[in-house]
């Protein structure tokens, strides 16, 4: 039987060769308990599917607003910040078909239940063929021979994703992946993974968010059982060093440790 490639794959050939420039790999432990409440009083009080994906989401975004010197992109050998944090969502296509990506815009001035609405009408289109972006740039991948694939994600992940510029005819906005993508695979079972650079994104950072597992941990001098999220980061070092990384963590453990606090509640709402 004649293998046929899928597009995933060509890309995957087509983008990646021996690596040539630094990335940082970390590790974030964060207790949940506080989220997990919330969650629950958003999804009984508000009616809303809401996941730690976009808690997760919502806090990088809040992290990254206060981030100048990370939210932007390198023109020319020069970095030049963006006017807005948006931040794009890994997309897994019925049966592991393919992988697509849906950003959401000013993510920091979203809601939480504002930012699992549009991922959830995001995905669902990307997953039934409604998203006209998302056809138009596969269709054209899709009869391209990788040697071509290489140059052309090349060229055009640099006109749109640094340099700023809208390539409709081919499915491309401007700055496609925004300033972070965020992937899910605790719903796979997988406990850790860093997730690998991808040239033509042009982001500085990769979150990978896996599941919530129950843990020991010693609190006041007894072990107690919590539950505790492991998120796995990769980012590029030409944007931060070390201590930029602890302020951005220290941040994003803040938010995610207390929630509400990003929707506005100056205490519990539950």
């Amino acid at each position: 039987m004649k293998y046929k490639m899928s597009t995933r794959r060509k890309l995957a050939i087509a983008t990646w060769s021996s690596p040539s420039e630094g990335n940082i790999y970390g590790k974030l432990t964060i207790e949940m308990t506080g989220a997990l409440a919330y969650l629950d009083y958003l999804r009984e009080k508000k009616g809303e599917k809401v996941t730690i994906t976009h808690l997760v989401g919502k806090a990088a975004g809040m992290a990254l607003k206060n981030a100048p010197d990370l939210n932007g992109r390198i023109v020319f050998g020069r970095y030049i910040p963006h006017k807005t944090v948006d931040l794009a969502f890994l997309v897994a296509l019925p049966e592991g078909s393919d992988l697509a990506k849906f950003k959401v815009c000013n993510i920091d001035q979203k809601s939480t239940i504002e930012i699992a609405r549009e991922l959830t009408e995001g995905a669902q289109a990307l997953r039934k063929g409604q998203n006209t972006d998302f056809q138009k740039s596969t269709k054209v991948l899709k009869h391209l021979p990788t040697w071509l694939i290489r140059p052309l994600l090349w060229a055009t992940g640099y006109v749109t994703g640094a340099i700023g510029l809208d390539l409709k005819p081919l499915g491309l906005e401007r700055f496609p992946f925004g300033v972070c993508i965020v992937t899910s695979v605790g719903m796979l079972g997988i406990d850790e993974g860093f997730a690998p650079p991808t040239p033509f994104a042009r982001v500085p950072i990769y979150l990978v968010v896996t599941r919530v597992k129950e843990r020991p941990v010693v609190h006041n001098g007894q072990i107690v059982i919590r539950p505790e999220l492991d998120l796995m980061a990769t980012i590029d070092h030409r944007f931060m060093d070390g201590f930029q990384g602890a302020v951005l963590a220290k941040t994003i453990r803040h938010y995610l440790e207390n929630p509400w606090l990003m929707d506005g509640y100056a205490e519990k709402p539950f």
